[in-house]
């Protein structure tokens, strides 16, 4: 990769697919399907794995570093929950690989040579013990590289001890099998990589391998697998948490629902009663009021009677002496 395609890789992954104002480039979007949430995450075994002998070649998913910025901006803002995406996806590929281990294992136990548990045990003593001064070499390598030397002669120390059981392991195991079969070079399939290791690798292949970016990977891979694993779980129990709490918010509102409801159901039986006894008072109110008109009305339509009244009795009076005029 040429210096400025590093720059710009750089400055993807800084700054997200805004950059520059470069809009072009912002057609995908990081929730998109068709990228690879375990890239966005830092884990996918085609980067992971990528220049070892078991280079998985180029993801079918899109791989984007500008995208990945994009992500872990949002992410700070929102959950996207791609953790389980990215799990199923080593799960799956841990699987493959375990699967290839198993039939590896029983490959060289069928065209190994048969030989007694007793044996088998010594051997595989001699197994650990070449894992262990493997993985401690790559140590003193990785201290001396960072220029911790005191730090790197005490795992040396150890790296000795280790030697020393080793040669032990191997005497005894040598005084267990027949000189024909000893020479005779055995193999065992590593448990995180399935690659091949010998009984009489010497301490440069056992660096070598425990050291390989292969190997390496393989733990990273793991690792990171049983980290999102652990995040899943916790994640998945805080949303049945919350789940939880708002499914019982729900119920208690609907309760107090219910309970308004059937209050209202007996407020209007009361609420009747109460309206008749309102008229009731009400029309007592007219009443009250209709006898209690002023005075000046109660005067004024008696004299209107009594007028009437007496106007009445002068017409009869006229009438009559109009009646004993005529008969004269």
């Amino acid at each position: 990769m040429s210096a400025q395609a590093q720059m710009r890789a750089m400055l993807d992954q800084l700054m997200g697919t805004s950059r520059d104002g470069d809009t072009t480039r912002q057609r995908i979007k990081f929730s998109d399907d068709r990228v690879c949430k375990s890239h966005l995450l830092n884990c996918c075994p085609h980067d992971v794995l990528s220049g070892t002998r078991m280079d998985l070649g180029e993801c079918l998913k899109v791989h984007d570093l500008a995208l990945r910025a994009d992500y872990e901006i949002a992410s700070k803002e929102q959950d996207f929950f791609f953790e389980l995406d990215a799990m199923d996806h080593l799960q799956s590929f841990i699987a493959d690989c375990d699967r290839r281990t198993e039939v590896a294992k029983k490959r060289l136990a069928e065209t190994q040579e048969e030989i007694s548990a007793e044996v088998a045990a010594k051997a595989e003593r001699v197994h650990e013990l070449n894992e262990e001064i493997g993985k401690l070499l790559a140590k003193v390598e990785q201290l001396g590289a960072e220029g911790n030397v005191e730090e790197s002669q005490k795992v040396m120390d150890e790296v000795e001890k280790a030697r020393a059981k080793k040669r032990e392991a191997e005497e005894v195991y040598r005084n267990s099998m027949p000189a024909s079969s000893f020479q005779q070079q055995k193999l065992r399939v590593c448990e995180v990589c399935s690659a091949y290791l010998g009984l009489h690798d010497n301490d440069r292949r056992l660096a070598d391998h425990f050291g390989g970016k292969l190997h390496l990977g393989f733990i990273e891979i793991r690792e990171k697998l049983e980290e999102l694993k652990r995040v899943v779980a916790e994640k998945q129990e805080k949303r049945n948490q919350e789940r939880l709490k708002r499914r019982e918010e729900r119920e208690r509102e609907e309760r107090e629902k219910l309970r308004r409801s059937r209050s209202h159901s007996k407020n209007p039986k009361r609420s009747s009663k109460e309206r008749f006894r309102d008229q009731d008072l009400a029309s007592c109110d007219r009443d009250r009021s209709s006898r209690d008109r002023s005075p000046r009305d109660r005067d004024r339509k008696d004299k209107k009677r009594s007028y009437e009244s007496a106007n009445g009795r002068s017409e009869d009076r006229r009438s009559s002496e109009e009646r004993e005029a005529g008969e004269i």
